[in-house]
């Protein structure tokens, strides 16, 4: 069986002992499988609660620790992940199955493949609602929006991202959705060039609060959202297009 990006993974059976490197994917695998999750990183705060090993984080996971996990799969993510710790678990002799998320489709997609096929259980109940929730029209009218992820130096959603796509289904044009770059870096003077009529602040992975992101924007209307309803693409995307727009109406 190969993963999201082509890579062969050599699974016998269904993987029994799980490490997850990827928030959005630790939740969906604590809730739909919990007793095959055996590690996660220090980022994997969902479900809240959740009791297991940490391997420290995203971009600097503990391989010595994941190793004696004893994983049969270690679930990683083309973007949140280092493609050098990939390969040093592979090399180590640890299956990594990788996945590749930069629309809701695909994020819908890999997920049920993961759990479907890679784990052999049925499509989870929040995957199926997720996929009816979402494919709902677009409301109108379209609004142009910026979305920051972080300040100093400033950068915000541009193209190709599970987040741009979430936008567009929401009924808002990303003013950056154009640039080659996924997050592009910008200056204060471009997002007021762009004309948004609505900037976005989730909190995270900058945390924008209340009193430290808005007073960059005089003028526009700003939003602060949770950052786990617009970029995390597990259980959380069964009711977070209903959260958002109750937001965006606020």
């Amino acid at each position: 069986m190969n993963d999201d990006l082509g890579h062969p993974v050599d699974l016998t059976a269904p993987p029994r002992r799980i490490v997850s490197l990827v928030p959005s994917i630790t939740e969906a695998l604590a809730v739909t499988v919990p007793r095959r999750l055996v590690g996660v990183t220090d980022w994997c705060t969902h479900p809240p609660g959740l009791d297991l090993p940490r391997v420290r984080g995203t971009k600097n996971p503990d391989r010595a620790a994941i190793e004696t996990l004893r994983p049969d799969l270690v679930v990683a993510n083309q973007e949140e992940n280092r493609h050098l710790d990939v390969q040093r678990l592979r090399a180590a002799g640890v299956p990594v199955w990788v996945t590749v998320i930069e629309s809701l489709d695909d994020a819908l997609r890999s997920l049920r493949r993961l759990i479907v096929e890679v784990l052999a259980v049925d499509e989870p109940d929040w995957l199926r609602t997720a996929a009816a929730a979402w494919a709902r029209p677009a409301p109108q009218p379209v609004l142009r929006v910026a979305v920051p992820i972080w300040r100093d130096p400033w950068m915000v959603v541009g193209s190709r991202t599970f987040t741009g796509d979430l936008l567009t289904r929401l009924g808002l044009e990303n003013v950056f959705g154009a640039d080659p770059a996924r997050y592009p870096r910008v200056t204060l003077d471009q997002v007021g060039a762009a004309r948004p009529d609505l900037v976005l602040l989730p909190d995270e992975p900058y945390v924008f609060t209340a009193d430290d992101g808005p007073e960059a924007f005089p003028g526009v209307r700003t939003v602060l959202v949770p950052g786990r309803q617009l970029t995390w693409y597990g259980p959380s995307l069964a009711t977070a297009r209903d959260e958002l727009l109750a937001l965006l109406r606020t």
